[in-house]
């Protein structure tokens, strides 16, 4: 029955994708369809989880019936400070993905308004200690950029069509799904349009059976751990395993990583959140791992995967490379 569930789940959400694709089709290029896809669903995801969250304290406050989405932008700034502290970000209720959808259609300026918001998300977290968590995070989803349509309305037109597509999409509580949702809709979209856009899929993400079963052998007999490291992360998938197989609970000091492409390190950060790991449990670093290595003075990891990215050729010449305890200049390949 579970694995019923789990197909018909991943059914669905591979119909909702390729109807988003069908509506967008000869307007976005499939390698930019999938930067929007994920993009717009993790502005959905924080903007419910921000909503529930506090939905869900004020419910057992006792003030039943509470809904954050209905407060207004001045009453809901008196909870800035703190939500900051405890979530790592702000959403003001206008500019939460909902209320935005359901003026969407009569905006015609919305690319500006999505513009504005995402920038205030991004502003929401500086000064604070979820900052470098966020910034940069809505990089990849331009609303301006002549990839989304030639003209302002047609840009407009296909991010209604885009915010539709994904408020559609039965995501439920993400956490509670059978299937990881938002990485398969990554690897649905990889295997669609990877190959057509002449990148190689496994340079930025290891398919979830991989991923299981490396993440597995790694953790084989352990029931908790310090902490995870992917020195070459790229979305995810081999740290957040080991959220799934242990409990994220039970890797008690957080998940490491580095990626060096800017767009996979920012889709990394963006599926943490969106396995409900909290802006604490995780770091992230944009960095080649090879010539500036990150978390030099963080105890030893207890538990270390990654599928590196073997087949790039790396030169060397000029950086040293230990082998054996001596430093020697190679030029090697990955």
């Amino acid at each position: 029955m579970a694995d019923l569930r789990k197909e018909q789940e991943r059914d669905e959400l591979h119909r909702a994708i390729w109807a988003i694709a069908d509506e967008l089709r000869g307007s976005v290029d499939g390698w930019d369809f999938k930067s929007y896809v994920l993009g717009m669903m993790f502005y959905r995801y924080i903007s419910e989880n921000l909503t529930n969250y506090i939905n869900d304290g004020e419910e057992e406050a006792g003030n039943t019936g509470f809904n954050y989405a209905e407060l207004s932008d001045e009453e809901a700034e008196q909870a800035r400070e703190d939500l900051v502290k405890t979530k790592g970000f702000f959403i003001l209720p206008s500019e939460l993905f909902g209320n935005v959808k359901k003026n969407a259609a009569g905006d015609e300026n919305l690319n500006m308004t999505l513009e504005k918001i995402f920038n205030n998300i991004e502003e929401s977290a500086k000064g604070s200690e979820s900052e470098s968590n966020f910034a940069g995070l809505f990089d990849d989803i331009d609303v301006n950029s002549n990839k989304l349509g030639a003209t302002v309305a047609k840009r407009n037109a296909n991010l209604v069509k885009l915010m539709d597509g994904v408020a559609n999409m039965k995501l439920g509580k993400y956490k509670d799904n059978s299937i990881d949702a938002f990485g398969d809709a990554y690897e649905y979209l990889m295997s669609m349009y990877a190959s057509n856009a002449g990148k190689s899929g496994g340079e930025f993400f290891t398919p979830q059976d991989v991923s299981e079963l490396l993440t597995r052998i790694a953790v084989a007999g352990k029931t908790e751990v310090n902490k995870v490291y992917d020195p070459a992360c790229g979305s995810g998938s081999l740290l957040l395993k080991a959220a799934k197989i242990l409990g994220k609970d039970n890797v008690r000091q957080g998940f490491y990583g580095q990626e060096i492409n800017l767009t996979t390190y920012n889709l990394c950060r963006i599926n943490m959140f969106l396995h409900d790991i909290d802006f604490d449990k995780f770091d992230i670093a944009h960095e080649d791992t090879l010539l500036s290595p990150q978390h030099w003075d963080e105890e030893p990891f207890e538990v270390i995967v990654s599928n590196p990215p073997y087949s790039i050729k790396w030169e060397g010449d000029d950086n040293p490379v230990l082998i054996n305890g001596d430093c020697e200049k190679k030029s090697v390949n990955i």
